[in-house]
């Protein structure tokens, strides 16, 4: 069973950076995984932010492309998201997840497939921005 433990967060001004970490375990050697970042708002629904598929290729949504990167270590099974030109409006609880397919891919921010096999999520890490 994968275990995924967020750290990074923090409170940071408009502008700043701040760089999240996904540190994930119980991978099984016989099942790919799409891992991706969501974040949810007080008062509003989960959104998924930035996805990584199996093969690499990233996604990201519309509200944070060409400020957010996502990146991952495979030795380290660590996931990154490196969130940079910060908007009040990136305040939330920001979530790691991992998801094992039959097939995937990714689309607006998120991981998608058929035969989900498996799916883990982290406790989460906030994010506040301040004007």
């Amino acid at each position: 069973q994968v275990q995924l433990v967020e750290s990074g967060g923090g409170s940071v001004q408009a502008g700043g950076s701040l760089r999240l970490s996904c540190a994930a375990s119980g991978f099984r050697e016989d099942r790919v995984y799409c891992m991706g970042w969501f974040r949810q708002a007080p008062g509003k629904e989960r959104e998924g932010v930035a996805a990584i598929d199996s093969d690499g290729t990233t996604n990201y949504a519309d509200s944070v492309k060409g400020r957010f990167t996502i990146s991952q270590d495979n030795v380290e099974n660590i996931l990154y998201l490196q969130m940079n030109s910060l908007k009040p409006e990136d305040t939330a609880m920001y979530y790691c997840a991992a998801f094992s397919y039959a097939a995937s891919y990714v689309s607006g921010g998120r991981c998608y497939g058929v035969a989900e096999v498996e799916n883990a999520w982290g406790q989460g890490t906030q994010v506040t921005v301040s004007s």
